[in-house]
C-alpha cells in the first residue's frame, strides 16, 4: 500500500511517498481502508524531531493520528464491528500512523460515522475533538452556567471546544482575529476578543475555566482572569511555574490526549444531532505533495479549523 513516511527528522522535504506492507490485524484490531485523515500540529512537531525523546521510534515513521474510512478486515476476537462499517478513530500513538491507504485500529477506539457526516468531516474530528472534550470536561470539569475562556478559538481544537462548551450550557469567550469573529459566533461563542487590538486581561475576570492552547505569556496572563479558589486552567502546550498556580489560588492541569472510542461516539451523537460540526479550512489529496502542502499550511499557525487529507475513492 502507499504511505507517506519520514526516514529522518527534519523539514517538509523529509516527507516521502513509498510502498509499505499492509497492516495485519491483531485479535482485537480492525483494518480501516482510509477515506480521510487530517493534519495536527503534533504531526510536523514530530517530523521536526521535537518529540523524539518521548517517542523514540525506528524509521520509517508513518505520521498521522486521525482516520475515517471503511472497515476492510476484522481481527479474530472483534465482535462489535464488521467489514463494510463506516468508522472513525484516533488510533493508539505508534510509528504506524494514518498517512497511509490502510491502518490498524484497536476495536475499542473505533466509533461509527453518523449517516449525515461525510468521511472528511469525520476524519477531522478525532485528535482535535477528543482533546477539546478531555480538556473541558475530564480536567476542566466545566459545568452549565460557568464561564470558559478558549484561546485561539478559530483553530482545529478551538472550533470543537467552542461547540462542546456551548452545548454543555457554559458561557463561551474566545480569542481570535476579527476576520474569524462571525464564524466563531456562529459556532456558539458568546464573546470574541480580537487579540490584535484587545488584551483579554483588561476585559475579563472571574473566569471559571481557561483552555490554554498557546502557552508562553498567554498562559501566564491567563492566571490573572481566573476566579480565585475555584478557577481551573487546562493546557495542551506545556507545564507552568507551580508558583503561579499557587499565587492565584487556582488549579492547573497540563494534559496529553488519551484515545477514547466512547467519547468519540458521544461526539458523533452530537454531530448527528447537528450540535457539533467540523470546520474544514482546507482539503488536500493524499500524496507526498498533498501532505507537504498541508504541513506548510499548518505550520503558519493561521489555518482556520481543520486541514483534511482526502483519499481518492
Amino acid at each position: 500500500m502507499k504511505a507517506v513516511v519520514i526516514e529522518n527528522y527534519g523539514g517538509k522535504d523529509q516527507l516521502k511517498e513509498m510502498d509499505v506492507p499492509m497492516p495485519k490485524p491483531t485479535a482485537h484490531q480492525v483494518i480501516v481502508k482510509e477515506m480521510a485523515t487530517s493534519i495536527n500540529p503534533i504531526d510536523w512537531k514530530l517530523r521536526e524531531g521535537y518529540l523524539k525523546q518521548m517517542m523514540d521510534w525506528e524509521f520509517p515513521i508513518i505520521l498521522g493520528w486521525d482516520v475515517a474510512g471503511v472497515i476492510s478486515e476484522v481481527g479474530s476476537d472483534v465482535t462489535d464491528w464488521k467489514v463494510g462499517d463506516k468508522v472513525f478513530a484516533r488510533p493508539e500513538t505508534t510509528r504506524f500512523g494514518t498517512y497511509a491507504e490502510y491502518t490498524a485500529v484497536e476495536d475499542h477506539l473505533v466509533a461509527k460515522i453518523p449517516g449525515n457526516v461525510t468521511f472528511e468531516e469525520a476524519g477531522a474530528v478525532p485528535l482535535a475533538g477528543l482533546t477539546a472534550w478531555q480538556a473541558l470536561f475530564d480536567y476542566g470539569d466545566l459545568k452549565a452556567g460557568e464561564t470558559v475562556l478558549i484561546h485561539a478559538g478559530a483553530g482545529g481544537v478551538g472550533t470543537y471546544a467552542i461547540q462542546l462548551a456551548k452545548n454543555k450550557g457554559a458561557k463561551v469567550i474566545t480569542t481570535a482575529s476579527e476576520k474569524n469573529k462571525a464564524l466563531l459566533l456562529s459556532l456558539g461563542a458568546d464573546q470574541v476578543i480580537d487579540y490584535h487590538t484587545e488584551n483579554f486581561v483588561d476585559i475579563l475576570k472571574d473566569v471559571d475555566v481557561v483552555f490554554d492552547t498557546m502557552g508562553g505569556d498567554i498562559q501566564k496572563n491567563s492566571f490573572k482572569v481566573l476566579k480565585p479558589h475555584t478557577g481551573r486552567m487546562v493546557s495542551i502546550v506545556g507545564e507552568t511555574d507551580p508558583a503561579l498556580s499557587k499565587e492565584h489560588d487556582v488549579a492547573f492541569h497540563n494534559i496529553w490526549l488519551k484515545p477514547d472510542g466512547e467519547q468519540l461516539s458521544q461526539i458523533a451523537d452530537l454531530m448527528e444531532a447537528g450540535k457539533v460540526k467540523s470546520v474544514i479550512g482546507a482539503t488536500f489529496l493524499f500524496s507526498q505533495q498533498g501532505i507537504y502542502d498541508a504541513h506548510a499550511l499548518s505550520e503558519t499557525h493561521h489555518a482556520v479549523g481543520k486541514i483534511v487529507i482526502k483519499f481518492e475513492q
